[in-house]
């Protein structure tokens, strides 16, 4: 297996490779620049609406009385998620009727999408869980549709807009402000709620004014979307498809992101890479919880651990990631970050191993989470370097994120079968060894040169 290198011939993910060893000073000053704020912003955004209509949604219903069975259909509300690459072709290619000519390409459907985010997210607290929870699982889906739309938007925008100094930064604080937005809609949403009913409000109208309060806060994507400026890659690539037909426009969009992608030397090593980087991750996250409860911790107890400590470790490893992206070639912080989070399933081992200790626990559960932000930010890093071409950054984006959900949703699975026939302590260490797939493919890319040919976004 080829040893992680920051010479071995592979390109930097961002300063170039001559580049001098970046200060922390610099690192801390690149996220300051304006479009990095933009992204920062825009990360928000998208993180917010995730929660409303998953588990903030569960729980609005469970108080409202609605059976088990019915709340555990909802998670099929999230199918727009994995689906948005089937209309990405149409964000890359058509023009939204008076934004796209006011704003532009990618911020006219930025602000579109967000306007209709806010009011789906509106009509959603305007149903009612105990009376018409069909007409819940209608305004759930409509806000997973319009939410999973924001996010094709800013992924492509952010891959468009920021130069390649600016990538890793960015990366990083996209990956953050996102877990922020979520955890807004999450324990801020059940906050908020909390003390609507604190004035003597009625439950049913507190959760009604917590959404809207919600939907409000998405203004803060569209102010963003206001004060930045249209990335002169989409600017380039809409002048160059100014004279085509709308349907030729999405036909080139669809086709072009997939035969584009699939004529690149290596292209099915590079597809299979993606769906493996993170699956060491899905496999051990997917039976986390149920291993904490399995050892004798409260419900309260975990949540408390993974709200607090586990979301600071999220942060500080995501931005840990950006200085890693930052600091060596894209080969070697793959290296890295692959690494880093196969090893930190050791911690759940230990944990396993030593028992009902809430100490052992927060460092496992800050291993896990800091390792991950800094192989999320880094894998991001990769998935945005392979979008060259901002003819269909959206669409290939939109790709590349479903096939990484592969892992998480389908191969992880049979996580609970290995779990019950090898108990815990063994079962983290498998988790360890599942890494070693896409390892090899890491070293057999690296040495094929994949990485060189990955540059910045151009026409």
């Amino acid at each position: 297996m080829t040893a992680p290198d920051a010479t071995s011939g592979t390109a930097p993910a961002t300063a170039g490779a001559d580049a001098p060893a970046a200060s922390w000073r610099d690192s801390l000053a690149v996220y300051m620049q304006p479009r990095v704020l933009i992204v920062l912003f825009l990360g928000f955004s998208s993180g917010l609406p995730l929660a409303l209509s998953g588990s903030t949604l569960l729980v609005w219903m469970r108080e409202s009385g609605v059976d088990l069975g019915t709340i555990g259909l909802f998670a099929l509300v999230g199918t727009p998620y994995t689906l948005k690459f089937l209309w990405a072709p149409l964000v890359d290619a058509l023009h939204v009727p008076l934004f796209t000519r006011a704003f532009g390409r990618r911020r006219g459907w930025l602000l579109f999408s967000q306007l209709l985010l806010i009011v789906s997210i509106v009509l959603l607290a305007l149903t009612d869980p105990a009376r018409s929870p069909f007409y819940v699982a209608l305004g759930a889906l409509l806000v997973a549709t319009t939410s999973s739309t924001q996010d094709i938007v800013v992924d492509a925008f952010r891959v468009e807009s920021l130069p390649e100094s600016e990538q890793a930064a960015g990366m990083a604080s996209y990956v953050a402000a996102y877990r922020i937005g979520m955890l807004v809609s999450t324990a801020g949403a059940l906050f908020i709620v909390s003390g609507f009913e604190g004035t003597g409000i009625p439950k049913s109208s507190a959760w009604m004014w917590g959404y809207v309060v919600m939907a409000a806060m998405v203004l803060i994507g569209t102010i963003t979307a206001l004060a930045a400026t249209e990335p002169e890659q989409s600017v380039r690539a809409e002048a160059a498809t100014q004279t085509e037909t709308a349907f030729a426009r999405v036909l080139h969009a669809a086709i072009g992101a997939f035969s584009e992608f699939l004529s690149r030397k290596d292209a099915l090593a590079a597809l299979a890479f993606v769906v493996l980087f993170k699956f060491t991750d899905a496999f051990s996250g997917t039976m986390t919880a149920p291993f904490v409860i399995d050892l004798g911790f409260s419900r309260n107890d975990y949540a408390a651990i993974v709200k607090g400590v586990g979301l600071a470790a999220t942060l500080i490893g995501g931005f840990a990631g950006g200085f890693v992206a930052r600091r060596y070639s894209l080969a070697t912080s793959l290296w890295i970050g692959g690494m880093v989070q196969a090893i930190a399933n050791l911690s759940f081992s230990w944990l396993a191993l030593v028992g009902t200790n809430q100490w052992a626990l927060a460092f496992a559960i800050t291993c896990e989470n800091f390792t991950s932000a800094i192989g999320t930010v880094i894998f991001v890093a990769y998935l945005s370097a392979l979008c060259q071409n901002p003819l269909h950054t959206a669409t290939q984006y939109a790709l590349l994120t479903a096939l990484a959900a592969v892992g998480r949703t389908y191969l992880s699975s049979g996580a609970g079968f290995v779990a019950k026939l090898t108990g815990w302590p063994l079962f983290f260490m498998i988790c360890v060894v599942v890494a070693v797939p896409s390892l090899i493919l890491l070293a057999y890319l690296q040495k094929r040169r994949h990485f060189e040919t990955l540059g910045p976004v151009r026409v």
